[in-house]
């Protein structure tokens, strides 16, 4: 449970979204835009009713956010932002003080945002699930879903399922489909920090930079922390990610007085195409397979709306968000762009690796606590070096694409940088769209020779 973004998420509720509704008027019109800031009202308030139905203790707070601009370029993206929210019904008003005391040319306030601790949330979902006669099966990988007469043939690691209607709610669906050209997969880095003069905002905060900076504070067991993210970037693009969160606490201690970083991690996000998520029947499968993606950073909102609008095609066949979300729309205007740039990027990397690996031939250089792919008689090996000496050797491609995999230091993982897909030190599958884990080719100890 909660294994991955959701796990990784800070978690702050907003009726606005990466996607700026001056953009969603421009690509999708006025009463879309109108009809999205219903939905994320729609989101807050299931929010807020399942907290204080079912009793969950997750620190459900309400909070206002503040954007702010730092530069007068910045400051037109800001007003033109403002100006599509207000069209669009968000209620947004400048300020004359940041209260994060970050220097900035224009502040506004959004009130009526919120925040909580998402393992807290979703553990009192799922209690009341079970509670309802709902089951959970941990551990479990789907491998494929078939038409079986009117229902679904659903294989997994586990064993054979059969029933009426699936959900694909994790980022993109497994196998090969088009969700994967429609979504490019990102990483997000955030700390949480003790500050020595003990000065922590009480807010959402958000600058207006590419990629931006979001923050917020949240007590737990009785400290208090400010957790800071940003430094974005598609995944597998960076190869010391170590230098991500160098890069973010230098950018904070300009600004705080940081006493010492409490904790660090990143999570993984895709970004649809023409900036909406892709929530209702998954395109090229039976109408009874469903997909909920596309997220952005905006995944506990729009996975309380994917609740929502699945629900609704499912048990009355419709739903007042079922065109809005619909993966099978199509935007040419607001999309294709964007579809070109990120794929351009995927063939970068299924054509251009497997010839610049060829530098990194020497086993030899190798150190503890260092992964990467290396070229050796002949075959490409993806190679990590525990810190205790043993030496880790698997197929370097990756069984979704087969695009060349990069090494994530931090986290120690093997990461596709076409389409998401996260492996382990010995090849496990962390992270879809592949189902398949990698050859383990060996495993040398420690001194042991390399050739």
């Amino acid at each position: 449970m909660g294994f991955g973004t959701t796990g990784g998420t800070t978690a702050h509720l907003n009726n606005f979204f990466d996607t700026s509704y001056d953009k969603v008027i421009n690509d999708f019109g006025l009463d879309k835009a109108r009809l999205l800031a219903d939905a994320a009202r729609d989101a807050l308030e299931i929010i807020r009713h399942n907290v204080s139905a079912y009793d969950i203790e997750c620190d459900h707070e309400p909070r206002s956010a503040y954007l702010f601009s730092l530069d007068d370029e910045q400051e037109k993206e800001l007003d033109s932002l403002v100006e599509g929210s207000r069209k669009a019904g968000i209620e947004m008003h400048e300020v004359a003080e940041n209260p994060f005391g970050i220097p900035c040319t224009k502040v506004v306030e959004i009130p009526g945002q919120a925040q909580f601790h998402p393992l807290k949330y979703v553990k009192g979902l799922l209690t009341e699930f079970i509670h309802s006669g709902g089951m959970i099966i941990e551990g479990c990988r789907v491998t494929e879903a078939v038409k079986e007469g009117e229902g679904l043939k659903i294989s997994t690691t586990r064993g054979t399922l059969h029933g009426k209607h699936l959900i694909y709610a994790t980022h993109i669906p497994p196998g090969r489909n088009i969700m994967h050209f429609r979504n490019a997969p990102y990483r997000s880095y955030a700390m949480a920090l003790k500050l020595r003069n003990g000065a922590y905002p009480r807010t959402l905060g958000y600058d207006m930079l590419e990629a931006y900076h979001y923050y917020r504070t949240h007590e737990v067991d009785g400290e208090e922390y400010f957790i800071v993210g940003g430094e974005d970037h598609k995944t597998g693009d960076v190869e010391n990610s170590d230098e991500c969160f160098q890069r973010l606490e230098e950018y904070v201690s300009r600004y705080f007085d940081i006493e010492r970083v409490a904790y660090k991690w990143s999570s993984q996000y895709y970004e649809p195409a023409d900036g909406l998520p892709y929530i209702g029947p998954l395109p090229g499968n039976p109408s009874n397979v469903y997909c909920a993606t596309g997220y952005s950073g905006n995944g506990m909102i729009f996975g309380t709306l994917a609740a929502k609008t699945l629900s609704g095609l499912i048990a009355d066949g419709d739903s007042p968000y079922k065109e809005l979300f619909s993966p099978s729309r199509v935007k040419p205007v607001a999309a294709f762009s964007q579809m070109v740039k990120e794929n351009v990027d995927v063939i970068k990397h299924l054509v251009v690796d497997s010839f610049t690996v060829e530098k990194l031939n020497a086993l030899a250089d190798l150190e503890r606590d260092e992964g990467k792919v290396v070229s050796y008689d002949g075959n490409q090996l993806a190679m990590y070096k525990d810190v205790h000496g043993k030496t880790h050797i698997l197929e370097s491609k990756c069984t979704h694409l087969y695009c060349t995999l990069v090494w994530n230091h931090e986290e120690k993982s093997w990461d596709c940088p076409c389409h998401g897909s996260r492996f382990g030190i010995d090849g496990d599958v962390l992270t879809a769209p592949a189902v398949k884990g990698l050859k383990n080719l060996a495993a040398k100890q420690e001194d042991e020779p390399l050739d």
